[in-house]
């Protein structure tokens, strides 16, 4: 990269809520070798709010994603993109591949602009949107996200994923739950995910929640998101369960509350999800159900954590061939997941 004074940088990218938590290495590799430096991101309406508070963060700039009508989106593209271009950016990271981050990086007229070298891009055109390309290393996302800093004269410093909450919001979950929680041990599940083939089975769910709260002797919290769909799978699964879990957080938590539920648990148990990525920002042991997605790409980005694949039971189909209303976690055996709950339990009381 060629020599310039970095006062400004903006972080670009367009995913999921889980996808923005793991560009946070980045941004913080960035905040460590430009101290003095703000760092602005741009990303989807709704999951650029996962980032909310970071405090490498100064300003979060949001479009709207797919679902709103093209009229909506291009004339809120433009009113972002006139606001971008005011804040004059030194420096644009762009993690995105979409072609309207290139757009809307040569729009924001950068000193200097770094993006990915995509395969499913047409370089030529790609490269007229960016000063400097930089092929992606890795297997796991993290690891390719971190790869773009291979264009700066500075080793990466920051490696972890981070998501942060105030004091006073775990005070706030801990009066909503009562006050026995001061002192109580519990365990976060999490059931649901953004996409159906990454669900399991609802009655394998309920029989592990019973066997934590029968024989570990843990209380269980159910999590979720806000959608209908996913607070009826969560009810679905406390009906089947013989000792009721805590309901009270299900499909009711910001970003901030959710990773204080999380951080304060004594272990995580979820689908391939962003709760899942929160909990290794945190953290929290992990174990963790993965299906058909690649679990080598997007497994928790921790040492503290226990996987139970699909695959190791039945074959798995290439991403190309994913049937998205296929249930691939129904292929897992709960015995494999109570074992996962078991190994997590003794890891507690080593300490």
């Amino acid at each position: 990269m060629k020599k310039i004074k970095i006062k400004k940088i903006l972080v670009i990218k367009f995913r999921f809520h889980g996808d923005m938590l793991l560009i946070t290495p980045v941004i913080s590799s960035l905040k460590a070798n430009y101290p003095d430096a703000i760092i602005d991101v741009l990303g989807y309406e709704g999951s650029v709010e996962i980032l909310r508070v970071n405090d490498d963060v100064d300003k979060i700039f949001a479009v709207k994603n797919k679902k709103a009508s093209f009229s909506n989106k291009t004339l809120d593209y433009l009113k972002v993109v006139h606001e971008l271009h005011k804040e004059k950016y030194n420096l644009v990271v762009n993690l995105s591949d979409q072609w309207l981050s290139g757009l809307m990086t040569r729009l924001i007229s950068p000193s200097y602009s770094v993006a990915f070298e995509f395969q499913q891009r047409n370089q030529f055109l790609w490269r007229l949107f960016f000063h400097e390309l930089v092929k992606p290393e890795g297997t796991h996302v993290v690891e390719r996200n971190l790869s773009i800093l291979n264009a700066f004269d500075f080793p990466v410093t920051v490696k972890n994923t981070k998501m942060g909450y105030h004091a006073f919001v775990w005070e706030g979950i801990k009066f909503r739950l009562g006050k026995e929680w001061d002192q109580q041990k519990y365990v976060v599940v999490q059931p649901t995910a953004r996409q159906k083939f990454k669900y399991w089975d609802d009655e394998k769910f309920a029989e592990v929640i019973d066997y934590i709260q029968r024989v570990t002797h843990h209380k269980v919290i159910i999590t979720c998101g806000p959608s209908e769909d996913d607070k009826r799978c969560v009810a679905r699964i406390a009906e089947l369960c013989k000792v009721k879990p805590v309901m009270t957080l299900a499909g009711n938590t910001t970003f901030d509350e959710l990773a204080a539920v999380i951080d304060h648990a004594q272990f995580f148990i979820g689908v391939d999800s962003a709760p899942m990525h929160i909990a290794a920002a945190v953290d929290t042991p992990i174990i963790c159900l993965f299906g058909a997605t690649d679990h080598r790409a997007w497994h928790p980005w921790t040492e503290k954590f226990w996987m139970v694949w699909a695959g190791n039971y039945h074959p798995m189909p290439k991403r190309s061939e994913i049937d998205r209303s296929f249930k691939y976690l129904s292929y897992i055996p709960v015995e494999k997941v109570i074992d996962a709950v078991n190994s997590a339990v003794t890891a507690e009381k080593a300490g």
